[in-house]
C-alpha cells in the first residue's frame, strides 16, 4: 500500500512503543487505566507486514549507530547528556520491540484489550471520509465489510464501537452503522448542539440516533493539545539532521535528510531538559483533570444523569508530535487514582455508554459534521482537492459494474478484480486530500491508484491482463489479502 515509510517507523518508535511503556508502568504499579484506541485496518496490515518489519529493524539499527556517533561528536558539549539519553532510549526500545513485544504492536495492544484496559474500536478500511460516499452505498459497504474482516483477523472478535474516520458524520451514515450492528460511534461536538432536535444536555451526555446507534460527542473543552505548547517542551521541528553536514549523515541515511530523533532544544530555544518537561507535563495533567472535574461538576447541576467529557486525539499527539504527551496521559491516570480524586472515573467510551440507562438517552439526528478546521469537511473538499472526487466517483461506478458483470470469476480474473477493489479503497483514504495542501506525494498516489484501476478495468474489457504487472502491483499494494471484489456488488 502507498505509505510514508519514514513516518510509519517514527510512529512505531515515538508513539506506539512509548505508549505501551506507559501501559506497562501503570500495570506494574497497579494503577487502573481505561482508554479507547482505534487502528485503521490498513495500518494493521502495515504493522504486520514482514518486509516492513525487517526494514524497521534496520531503521532502528541505523538510528542507534548514528546516536553512537552523536555521543562522540558532542563529547564535552552541553548536548552530550541528551545524546546519551536518546541513545539509551533507543537501545531500550529496540530491546522492548524485539523482546517483550516480539515485533508485534497489535498483539501488545490486544493483550491490554483482553485485560479490559484498552478498548479497540474499528474504523473504515482505509479511513475514508464516509459522508462523501453515501450516495454510492457499495463504496461504503466495501469500506465497512473489509474493515470487519480485518478486525476479526487481527483481534479475533466483532468490534463493538465504530470510530468514524475524521469523526465525519451525516444522517445517511446512520443506516450503515445500524446494518452492521455497531453498538456506538463518536462524532464531533457540533453534531449534537446543532442536531435535530438540539441535544438538551449538549456534549455532556450521549444520544441515540434514529436507528438506535448510541453516539457520544467529543468535548472540545477536553483537548490535550491545549497543554502541548509549554515553552519547556521539546521542539519537534528542530532535528540535528537538518543542521549537520550531509557527509556526517550519509553513512547512516544516504543522501536523505530525515529525522534522527536527536532534538536538542526546547520550544523556547533553550537546551531541552527532559526532567523539567516531564514535571511540567505532570503539573499540566493535574490542571487538565481539575478543569474537567470543574466543568463536569457545573454541568451536573443541570442534569440528573452522570455527565461525561470525551477526549479524542490523534495517537501521534501522544508521542511523535508531542514527546511529553505519553507522560501527560500517564500522569492523568495516576492523578485520578489519588485519594483526593475518589469518585472520578476515567473510562473508555464503551464502558461509559453501556453503564447508562437507555430510557434516559434522548433520540436526535446529529448534524452533518467532522473534525478539522470549522468542523464541516472543508479540509477534505475545497479548491485544492475537489478534482479527485469526480474521478473517484467514476471509478466506483465502474467497480460496481465489474462486480455485477463478473460475479463468479476465478484465477487471474479474480485476482485482477480483487486488486481493482484494493485500488479503489486505497484511493479513498482520507489522508490524501488532507495532504494535497503541501505534498505532491499524495497527488501522485491518488492518480496512481486511479490509473491502476483504469488499467485493470480496460484489461478486463479487452480480455488481456498482464500477469507480471498484476503480480508486481499486488506486492506493492499488499493490503487486505482476503478482499473479495464482490463487496462492491449492489444489494438486491
Amino acid at each position: 500500500m502507498p505509505y510514508d515509510e519514514e513516518r510509519l517507523f517514527e510512529t512505531i518508535f515515538e508513539t506506539f512503543l512509548p505508549l505501551l511503556e506507559v501501559f506497562d508502568r501503570l500495570e506494574a504499579d497497579r494503577i487502573p487505566f481505561h482508554i479507547g484506541v482505534s487502528f485503521s485496518p490498513s495500518l494493521c496490515f502495515l504493522l504486520s507486514d514482514g518486509d516492513l518489519l525487517k526494514k524497521f529493524d534496520e531503521w532502528i539499527n541505523k538510528r542507534i549507530d548514528f546516536l553512537k556517533q552523536e555521543l562522540n561528536r558532542t563529547d564535552n558539549l552541553p548536548e552530550n547528556a541528551l545524546a546519551q539519553m536518546y541513545y539509551e532510549e533507543a537501545v531500550d526500545k529496540q530491546l522492548q520491540w524485539t523482546g517483550r513485544y516480539e515485533r508485534n504492536i497489535l498483539k501488545a495492544f490486544e493483550y491490554y484489550q483482553k485485560k479490559g484496559s484498552v478498548e479497540l474500536l474499528m474504523t473504515a478500511a482505509t479511513h475514508a471520509f464516509l459522508p462523501f460516499y453515501v450516495c454510492y452505498p457499495e463504496a461504503v459497504q466495501a469500506q465497512i465489510e473489509t474493515a470487519i474482516g480485518t478486525f476479526r483477523r487481527f483481534f479475533g472478535k466483532y468490534p463493538l464501537g465504530f470510530f468514524l474516520p475524521e469523526m465525519a458524520w451525516s444522517p445517511d451514515v446512520d443506516q450503515f452503522l445500524r446494518a452492521y450492528n455497531f453498538g456506538y460511534t463518536i462524532t464531533d461536538a457540533h453534531a449534537f448542539v446543532l442536531g435535530e432536535p438540539v441535544a438538551s444536555k449538549g456534549v455532556f451526555y450521549p444520544i441515540r440516533t434514529r436507528s438506535g446507534i448510541l453516539t457520544i460527542a467529543r468535548d472540545i473543552g477536553a483537548r490535550f493539545s491545549a497543554y502541548s505548547d509549554a515553552d519547556c517542551y521539546r521542539d519537534n521541528n528542530r532535528d540535528i539532521a537538518y543542521e549537520l553536514p550531509k557527509e556526517t549523515l550519509k553513512p547512516f541515511f544516504g543522501n536523505r535528510r530525515i529525522s534522527t530523533g536527536c532534538k536538542y532544544y526546547a520550544r523556547d530555544k533553550s537546551l531541552y531538559n527532559s526532567a523539567i518537561a516531564d514535571a511540567t507535563a505532570r503539573v499540566q495533567a493535574r490542571a487538565f483533570l481539575n478543569a474537567q472535574v470543574e466543568r463536569l461538576h457545573t454541568a451536573g447541576k443541570f442534569m440528573s444523569e452522570t455527565p461525561v467529557s470525551l477526549c479524542v486525539c490523534d495517537a501521534d499527539d501522544l508521542g511523535r508530535l508531542w514527546r511529553e504527551g505519553g507522560y501527560f496521559v500517564e500522569s492523568l491516570f495516576r492523578e485520578a487514582n489519588t485519594a483526593e480524586n475518589v469518585g472520578i472515573r476515567l473510562l473508555s467510551p464503551g464502558e461509559y455508554l453501556f453503564d447508562q440507562e437507555m430510557d434516559k438517552i434522548e433520540i436526535i439526528t446529529p448534524s452533518f459534521s467532522s473534525s478539522g478546521p470549522n468542523g464541516y469537511a472543508e479540509l477534505w473538499l475545497d479548491s485544492f482537492n475537489d478534482w479527485m472526487y469526480r474521478h473517484m466517483v467514476r471509478a466506483i461506478e465502474r467497480m460496481t459494474e465489474l462486480a455485477e458483470r463478473f460475479p463468479n470469476e476465478s484465477g487471474i480474473k479474480e485476482r485482477a478484480l480483487n486488486q481493482a477493489a484494493r485500488e479503489i479503497l486505497i484511493a479513498q483514504d482520507s489522508s490524501w486530500p488532507k495532504m494535497l495542501y503541501n505534498k505532491e506525494y499524495a497527488n501522485k498516489q491518488i492518480k496512481s491508484c486511479l490509473q491502476n484501476f483504469t488499467t485493470i478495468y480496460e484489461s478486463l474489457g479487452s480480455g488481456h491482463i498482464s500477469t507480471e504487472w498484476l503480480t508486481n502491483l499486488e506486492y506493492d499494494h499488499r493490503v487486505f489479502p482476503n478482499i473479495n471484489y464482490r463487496v462492491f456488488r449492489r444489494n438486491q
